[in-house]
Order: C-alpha cells, then structure tokens, then sequence
C-alpha cells in the first residue's frame, strides 16, 4: 500500500495523493535524485497481478516516453517494485479543462480557441510520432496555474500500425468518434473529431450528444447531427462554426487530414472569425444509393458498444453493468417496437383511406353539407380528427412535452421556445451528483405531458454535486481523517504546522474549516501537528547598558534576565553592566536567561589612620637608655609600629606616633622596653580614603 512519505525505488518520496482513476492512482512525490516533484501513476493492487493489466500499464508509458512537446504531459520513468508498477510524469498543478468549463459555464470565443490551439498542437506531435490517443475530452486536458494548456492520459494510446480498437473503446461516449463508436478503424482523424466536440462543448457550455444510456449516446454520434452551434449562439462567428463542424464531420475524409491544417484555420479564425475560409468537400457521388444501416448492423453497434471501459475520472458515463442493462433492455424491446410501428402504420393507412371514402361521399351525394346546422364543408383535418376520437373522449389539442432529462439549460429552453404553444420557462436549481451542473435533471410537468397556450414549465436544473459539510477530524491520526474525508466524498492533501496544543502527528483541522458546506469531490487540506515549535532568540550585546534596559533587549529576543552580580570596573561607569553569561549572537531556546554582572564603578582603597602621643617615660633620669618598641594590637591581629626597636633615652619622651590600623574599631599601643613588656596605651582610628 502505497502511503505518505514511503519511499519507491529509493528515488521517490511519496508526498500525497492527487488522484484516481479506473486502474491507477496519482500520487505528488518528490524526485530527490533530480530534485524535483512529480507526478506517480501507480497501478492499483487488484490489478497488479493480472498480466493483462500490467501490459498495457506498460504499454501506456512506453507509447509517451518518446513524446516531449509543451502541450504533452511528459513521462519521466516506468519501473516496478515489489508488485509495485508505477509511471513518473510531470507534474502539472492546475485544473481540468471540464472543470474550467462548469465553473465559467462556457467560454469567449478568443479563449476557446487558443486552448484548442494548444491542445491540437498537442495532438500534432503525437501523430507526429504515430500515436494516437483515441480518448480527447475536456477530463484529460489540464490548464496549468501558468495558463499553459497540456494533453494528459494516453491510457489507450498504441502507434497507428496497432491497426483498430475493437476489442475496447475506452473513455467517454460523449466524445467517442462515430468510427470508434461502431468498432471501426480509428486514425489521427478520431482525435480530430474528439478534439471538435470538446471544443463545441468550450463554446456551448455542453456536450451536442446525450441520452439515456450509453448506447443511445454512441447511436447519437452515428446517426444524429449536432444542433448547430449558430441556433444555439446567433452570436457565433461563421469561420469557428465551420471549423467546429468540420472536425465534427461523421465521414473521416470529410474531416481535416491533420492536426497542422486545423491548427491553421484555428489561427486564421482569431484574426477573421467570420471569414469564409473553412472549406469541407463534398463526397464523391459514385451513383450508389443512399445506404441504410441495417438491422444487423445496428446490432453490431449495440454490441461493440458494449465493450465501451469507463473509467472513475469520467464524471458523466455509466458504468459497465448499466451500459449492458441498458442494452439487453433495448434489444429485447426493438422488435416489439418494430412489429407496432408497421401495424400502427397499416391501421393508419386504412382510417386515412376511410376518411376519403366518406369525404367524397357527402360532397357527391348530400350536396357537399356535413353538418346539419351550418350547411358547410367540414376541413378535412376536422373530419380526421372526429374519425379517430371517441365521443366520450375529445381530442386534447396541444404539443406533449418531450424528455428533456441531461440536456443542457440552453438546449432546452430553446426546444421550449420552438414549441408550437406559447409557454411560460421558469428554472429552479437543484443539487445533483448524477446530472452534470447546467443540464436538465426533469421538468414540471414531467415529460409526455400535453402543453397548451399558456401553461408554465419549470426546468428543474442541476447545480452540481450537493455540498456537504466538512467532517471534523480535530485530533484524529492522518490516515483516520483522511479515510473520514474521502469516505465523505472529498479529496484530500496534508500540510504541518506547530500547535502547542495538539501532539505530534495528531489533526488540528482542515481548509476549509470543519462544518463548512463544501461540494463533493472538492480538495480539503489536513493540518497536522508538528508539534510545539521551538524558537530561538539571538543574544545581544549587553555591555554599557543599564540592568533595565539588558531586562528589555533581552526580552524583545523571546529571552529573560538571569542572575544579577556586581564588581568594581575601571572602564563601566557605575551602573552600567561589565560582562553576560552568553556572547552577543548566540541562538539560544526561547526562554533562557541571560547572567549578568552589574558595574560598582571603579574600586576605593581605604586606611585606617590612628595617632597617639605617649609621655610616660620609662626612664627615671638621664642617665638612663633602653631599647624601646611600640606593637599595635587590634581585632586580634598585632604589627610593630614605628621604627621598630628603637634606642632611646630619657630625652626621646614624650614619644608621637601615627599608626595604619585594620579598621575603625579602637587598639592599643603596647609599649616594650628592653624586651620587656612596659605598658598598653589605648588609641582610636578613623576611615581614610586613600
């Protein structure tokens, strides 16, 4: 099973899926060996073991890989892996040309034709290289984001020596080509055809073929003629008409005999859209009657019909198990319509000759007088009408309404409008996933009903498929919401984004928001958690800023204020911070804090100064000598003051000191004499700034 972020062949990463279709899906990868996204076709499991299928998977890419032109979705790689069988092809962001057309209804001329250009431009490489593609419509052109318009989808493609497709006319019988439709040999000229009613389509807003089954459809495209484009658009150039019609011509020789010669008239018809210059020729008359197809024919047709593939792209096709109901339905009926229809003619012819008979006989022989009151010759259609209504049921005059089920809105209106009765149209919308948006899902009254001068007929009118709300997937896991999703009938993509609330690989929600009312079918983003998101601040220079505004610098980066010390700086004036814990330019976390360390501005040195005069005098009289010293104590601590041991005499006193203390509090000077410890002077000191 195929899942976001796998790898294939070691090359391709899976990034979501894109698409599906009837045998493959389409997932938006990325090419980490070139770098680049892609698109990857992969085969469906149940078919990956069929050898058939597989086949002509293979056949598909390797039909395209030749092909590079612009207006070509191109096929990169084709590989297998483990079961696995896959295509790389470009990838091409941008919308379907059927999209395109419901969403603008239908489109200016000028635009029509430079799509159609590009697509035939397309189409003329293809051929170029024998490749036909056997299944041009508007589901399998995409309008690039750039406007850039590109073919896609040669699912059926072979080269033109393959000879026919009897055995399967894939893709959508609104489109099909009248000899692709009988089984018939298909050429480049089919894809001309194709090309026309795709462009019919651009220019009407609807497809020129419909009915009520698939069968009836391709019938349609061998037997009908498409309104005109001009009865349906008066404004419509001459010039874009006849090109339309030529590529729709049911005869291949009466069609254009390239994709280059049309692509000329489609340049000749922007610069002179009424211009006369579209020329179809007429078939040879080789005196041959007219030739009808006959009954075993048409069975034929029935049958190849049958084998019409539809694939889940093809929004507005049957399935295989309708198409062939629909079918043996129709068998089983057209011989009992058949019978009725020549019994109801014979009975007709013989009312019709009865008619006469007594027309003549009341003119001949009762003097021309068929009503007794007013002596007059009654109108034949009079005499027919009473002939063939009984007396307790007059004949209703008036036009019975057809089926104007899957026409488009402008289809019917005009059929409405060319009624032989005067009606009043009114329209009203309603949701459809079966009719297609601007066709007709019924009328009011319903079909076969019998319609006067006067009356009101309501087209009910299909808006497309019914919007729906978005289911709410808050929380659940990837592959559970988008199951949810899809089970709903929507696509989906995923995209990340960090939550602080919703864990890792868990749904936030989706785009559009749960509960809006979005139509079936529509894209719808899941948002899926990453996680919290970490985020990271840079450190700034914080050197010379004061504390409150390193506070705010720092927080303005997602980061906070850590510790606060201080020291003594000769170069920060007091205040102003001397150095941070973190350099300027580092990415921390959100969060973290930042130290720093505050100025006290330069440091002051101190002393403790104390003086002390001392007159005892140790010696009695001059004659008298000793060694003296002096030794401060303080605060437990002791120092020799003064020149240490001094010799002195009875005439060195009184003795003056000045001495450095430890601090303010009060010593004592000790007094030694001849060693001998004299005497203990108190002294006092004070604070002195150095």
């Amino acid at each position: 099973m195929v899942k976001t972020g796998m790898m294939i062949s070691d090359r391709y990463e899976i990034i979501d899926r894109v698409g599906a279709g009837g045998m493959a899906d389409v997932y938006k990868a990325m090419d980490h060996r070139l770098n680049r996204f892609v698109a990857i076709k992969v085969l469906k499991q149940e078919y990956s073991s069929d050898a058939k299928f597989v086949s002509k998977f293979r056949a598909e890419a390797q039909s395209v890989a030749g092909l590079s032109h612009s207006n070509i979705v191109g096929v990169y790689d084709v590989g297998d892996e483990n079961d696995l069988y896959y295509i790389v092809m470009e990838l091409v962001e941008g919308i379907t040309l059927k999209r395109y057309i419901e969403r603008k209804g239908k489109l200016e001329i000028r635009e029509a034709l430079g799509i159609a250009i590009q697509i035939a431009q397309g189409l003329e490489a293809a051929h170029d290289n024998h490749i036909i593609h056997r299944d041009i419509k508007p589901q399998n052109i995409i309008i690039s984001r750039e406007g850039r318009v590109k073919v896609t989808d040669f699912g059926i493609a072979k080269a033109t020596s393959s000879n026919t497709i009897t055995s399967n006319a894939m893709g959508s019988v609104h489109y099909i080509s009248p000899e692709q439709a009988r089984g018939g040999f298909s050429d480049e000229k089919s894809d001309i055809y194709s090309l026309g009613i795709t462009m019919y389509e651009m220019l009407s807003g609807g497809v020129p073929f419909s009915g009520d089954s698939t069968v009836a459809i391709a019938l349609a495209h061998i037997q009908e003629e498409a309104v005109p484009l001009s009865t349906l658009l008066p404004e419509i150039p001459n010039g874009v008409e006849m090109i339309v019609s030529k590529c729709m011509q049911k005869k291949q020789e009466l069609r254009y005999k390239s994709a280059s010669d049309l692509i000329n008239d489609l340049k000749h018809a922007l610069s002179d859209p009424d211009g006369d210059f579209v020329k179809i020729e007429p078939l040879v008359d080789n005196g041959s009657p007219t030739k009808h197809v006959s009954d075993e024919e048409l069975a034929s047709i029935r049958r190849g019909t049958k084998k019409i593939v539809v694939t889940e792209s093809d929004d507005n096709d049957l399935d295989l198990s309708d198409i062939e109901k629909e079918t043996e339905n129709e068998q089983e009926i057209d011989p009992k319509l058949e019978k009725a229809v020549i019994i109801g003619s014979i009975v007709a012819g013989v009312i019709l000759a009865l008619i006469v008979i007594f027309i003549v006989i009341k003119v001949f022989f009762t003097g021309g007088s068929t009503n007794e009151e007013s002596n007059e010759v009654m109108p034949t259609a009079t005499v027919a009408a009473e002939a063939t209504a009984s007396p307790e049921e007059p004949v209703e005059e008036g036009d019975e309404l057809d089926d104007l089920a899957d026409m488009s809105k402008q289809q019917a209106m005009n059929y409405l409008n060319e009624l032989d009765v005067e009606v009043s149209i009114m329209t009203e919308e309603r949701p459809s996933d079966v009719i297609e948006k601007g066709s007709v899902i019924s009328t009011n009254p319903v079909a076969g009903s019998l319609l006067k001068d006067g009356d009101t007929v309501t087209l009910i009118i299909s808006s497309g498929p019914e919007a729906v709300p978005v289911v709410d997937v808050t929380e659940y896991s990837v592959e559970d919401a988008k199951k949810a999703l899809e089970d709903a009938g929507f696509t989906t993509k995923v995209d990340y984004a960090y939550s602080d609330t919703v864990e890792i690989e868990k749904v936030i929600g989706t785009n559009p928001e749960k509960a809006t009312e979005v139509v079936k079918g529509e894209l719808i983003t899941i948002i899926v958690s990453k996680g919290k998101e970490t985020k990271y601040g840079k450190v700034p220079n914080l050197t010379g800023m004061t504390k409150k505004q390193a506070k705010q610098a720092l927080e303005k980066q997602g980061l906070k204020l850590g510790t606060v010390t201080s020291n003594y700086s000769d170069s920060v004036a007091e205040g102003g911070i001397i150095s941070q814990s973190q350099s300027k330019g580092t990415e921390l976390e959100e969060g973290t804090p930042v130290d720093i360390t505050v100025s006290l501005g330069p440091e002051v040195t101190y002393r403790y100064e104390g003086s002390i005069t001392i007159s005892d005098n140790p010696f009695a009289d001059d004659t008298q000598s000793g060694t003296i010293k002096f030794v401060l104590s303080q605060d437990g601590a002791s120092k020799v003051v003064g020149s240490g041991e001094t010799q002195m005499d009875y005439y060195s006193f009184p003795v003056s000191l000045t001495v450095d203390g430890w601090s303010e509090s009060e010593g004592e000077i000790i007094m030694y004499v001849n060693g001998v410890r004299y005497n203990a002077y108190s002294i006092s000191f004070t604070k002195v700034a150095q």
